[in-house]
């Protein structure tokens, strides 16, 4: 079964809700399956300079998702630390022909957050992967950051239970979809 693997980093817990709206809408996809990383979670490379077996599912995945906030217009540091520790994976071209689409929540409208999304799909283009964007007309009210690149949502200044809205939650989820049934022709070669 094809799979998908999003794997994120979250500073208060808005993004870590969007992420888990985007494997919702993976799961959407019966023939695709989803799994949820923590960016924080994936240990740097060891003295010998190989990276722990933690690592293994994003290997073994037909699309990785990428996920942070945005953060002084681009990446957080702590997604930043999980880009820098792919190195050796990007030395061996292990994710070449991998799918891979992004997503980012910011407290503001705009808050740079294109900024984010491209500098994953760069971060993915440098790992030889194709990029998956969002394919979803915007400016209503699913899609309502009118992003094409990746996803977007605002979480404003409240808690993650009450923020990004449910138009967010929704774009997320039909966001893994896209992914999903793009893994699923993908992964078939069609």
């Amino acid at each position: 079964m094809p799979s998908v693997v999003i794997v994120y980093q979250s500073g208060f817990g808005h993004t870590e809700a969007i992420a888990k709206s985007v494997v919702e809408g993976v799961r959407r996809v019966e023939t695709t399956d989803a799994a949820l990383i923590n960016a924080d979670d994936l240990k740097g490379p060891g003295s010998d300079g190989t990276l722990g077996p933690e690592w293994d599912a994003l290997h073994r995945a037909d699309a990785l998702v990428f996920g942070c906030p945005t953060y002084m217009g681009t990446v957080s540091a702590g997604f930043k630390r999980f880009m820098d520790c792919s190195g050796n994976i990007w030395g061996e071209q292990r994710w070449r022909d991998k799918l891979a689409a992004g997503f980012t929540v910011a407290g503001g409208l705009s808050g740079d957050k294109l900024n984010t999304l491209v500098a994953m799909s760069v971060f993915a283009a440098q790992h030889s992967m194709v990029w998956v964007s969002q394919g979803i007309m915007g400016a209503g009210e699913i899609n309502r950051m009118g992003s094409y690149l990746g996803m977007m949502a605002q979480a404003g200044n409240a808690p993650p239970s009450e923020t990004p809205p449910p138009e967010d939650h929704e774009t997320a989820r039909r966001f893994g979809e896209r992914v999903a049934r793009a893994t699923a022709r993908w992964a078939s070669g069609a």
